[in-house]
C-alpha cells in the first residue's frame, strides 16, 4: 500500500522560512516524478514545484527563486525548502507522486500559514 505523508507545515512570519518534507513508502520511489501542490481557501489547487526521477526541477513563476525542491532516493523523501515567505503563500501544501493515471498518489496535506 502506497503512503504519502507530508510534514513541516506551520505558522511563520512574512520573510521567514519553512521546510516541508514528504515521506513515501510502498512504491519504487526513485521511478516517480514528485510534485508539490498547494491550495489556498477559495482557490484551485496549483502546482508549485516538481522534480523528475532524474532530478530535473521546475517551479511555478510565483515561487521561483524562493522555493527549492529536492529529493533523497535513499530515504524515499522529497523536500520543499521555502524562503522569503509571503502571506500569499498561505495554503495547504500537498505532496504528489505521479507516473500515470493509475499511479497517482497524494498525501493528506500540511497547512502553511504566513502571517504576522
Amino acid at each position: 500500500q502506497v503512503q504519502v505523508v507530508e510534514s513541516g507545515g506551520g505558522l511563520v512570519q512574512p520573510g521567514g522560512s519553512l521546510t516541508l518534507s514528504c515521506a513515501v513508502s510502498g512504491m519504487i520511489f526513485s521511478l516517480y516524478p514528485m510534485n508539490w501542490y498547494r491550495q489556498a481557501p477559495g482557490k484551485q489547487r496549483e502546482l508549485v514545484a516538481r522534480i523528475t526521477s532524474g532530478g530535473t526541477t521546475d517551479y511555478a513563476d510565483a515561487v521561483k527563486g524562493r522555493f527549492t525542491i529536492s529529493r533523497d532516493n535513499a530515504k524515499n523523501t522529497v523536500l520543499l525548502q521555502m524562503n522569503s515567505l509571503k502571506p500569499e503563500d498561505t495554503a495547504v501544501y500537498y505532496c504528489n507522486a505521479y507516473r500515470n493515471n493509475r499511479s497517482d498518489y497524494w498525501g493528506q496535506g500540511t497547512q502553511v500559514t504566513v502571517s504576522s
